[in-house]
């Protein structure tokens, strides 16, 4: 038994089963066990997944090109790009060398946030975006970040983000809350007593019916709260995450009984997500329906909900209309950009939520 795993262990054994997200949060985040705070690989070949950061830095190029376009838009005075899940800062690297490069007379107004709970991972960043002096800032929470005139941003971070998980009984029993027990010599799925239902979803008559008993689904209590406490503290800008997830009104979906909730290690699902808490990846769809309404619950407005390959290709058509400075487009610039693009990869599992405060 790993060191978290005990350390989980002992948590149910003196309390009882845990509900998942709970089992999520210490997985990942343990201030000092959890995956998200080893030293090992994570991004990148060696690791155990890819995201679009570790394909090369044009990804963060052409992300530039447009957060650039909207930076423009909000006239004169400091401005902010504040960015969440930076892990190593290899995307906030990406980025100010661009804007240094490209926009020069933007950059010198740019106050660079990142938005990190965890020491370990705010050393990484601070000794890899030391070039860029104190143009970089540092938050624990959202609270302490100023009012942002800018943009709040995240490139998958809502999917890693603790989920609960329901399991529908049919009826009239409706849905119950799987939790985390212990089980002689491993982690197990158990029902959770009592009304510990969150965000449980209204389901029409046919889907009431057509739900096999057991199906599952999990609600991203933490991703939606997130979403709105950022949303509170753009006073002016643009908020945007780019992540995996299910588009507005597509879930629940009957042919999904399990759910999306997945465990990775060296590119590879593994058949259990309970085990090995720390040593594994963990991670489930985002509901883009949810987070959609509570950005606009927020009085945000919703300007673009698509797939990647739909964003980067329009950062792409306007980079070509406007003839605007951007690093020369070499062969393996051009081939990181199509595994970005192309629907096998990149392109089409992910999708990108902008909305935006116009008021400030």
């Amino acid at each position: 038994m790993n060191p978290l795993a005990q350390v989980l262990r002992d948590e149910i054994e003196a309390n009882g089963p845990i509900g998942f997200d709970r089992f999520m949060a210490l997985a990942l985040y343990h201030p000092e066990l959890g995956y998200y705070e080893r030293a090992q690989p994570r991004l990148g070949r060696e690791g155990d997944y890819y995201t679009s950061v570790s394909v090369g830095p044009v990804f963060g190029e052409l992300l530039g090109f447009r957060l650039a376009r909207w930076l423009a838009e909000l006239g004169d005075g400091p401005l902010h790009l504040v960015e969440a899940g930076a892990h190593d800062g290899r995307l906030a690297t990406d980025l100010l060398t661009y804007f240094r490069a490209c926009e020069p007379a933007l950059a010198y107004r740019l106050e660079y946030w990142l938005l990190e709970p965890s020491e370990r991972r705010y050393a990484w960043q601070r000794e890899n975006l030391a070039a860029f002096g104190n143009q970089v800032r540092w938050a624990v929470e959202m609270r302490e970040l100023p009012q942002i005139r800018g943009v709040v941003f995240s490139n998958e971070l809502l999917d890693a983000l603790p989920v609960h998980r329901l399991q529908w009984e049919g009826c009239p029993g409706g849905w119950r809350e799987l939790g985390v027990t212990w089980e002689r010599d491993h982690f197990d799925w158990t029902t959770l007593p009592g009304e510990r239902v969150a965000l449980a979803p209204e389901l029409p008559l046919e889907l009431r019916t057509a739900l096999p008993r057991g199906y599952t689904l999990e609600v991203g209590v933490a991703a939606r709260d997130w979403w709105q406490e950022a949303a509170r503290h753009l006073e002016a800008g643009w908020l945007i995450t780019l992540d995996y997830g299910d588009a507005p009104g597509t879930r629940p979906r009957p042919e999904r009984p399990t759910g999306t909730l997945r465990a990775y290690r060296q590119h590879q699902l593994t058949p259990d997500v309970l085990a090995d808490p720390g040593e594994q990846d963990l991670t489930a769809h985002v509901d883009f329906g949810v987070i959609r309404a509570a950005g606009e619950a927020a009085e945000l407005e919703t300007e673009e909900l698509c797939r990647q390959e739909t964003f980067l290709a329009g950062i792409l058509a306007d980079l070509e209309q406007r003839a605007a400075p951007f690093p020369p487009w070499t062969p393996a610039r051009r081939r990181q950009c199509l595994t970005l693009l192309h629907p096998g990869h990149l392109g089409t599992s992910h999708l990108v939520l902008v909305q935006r405060r116009r008021n400030g």
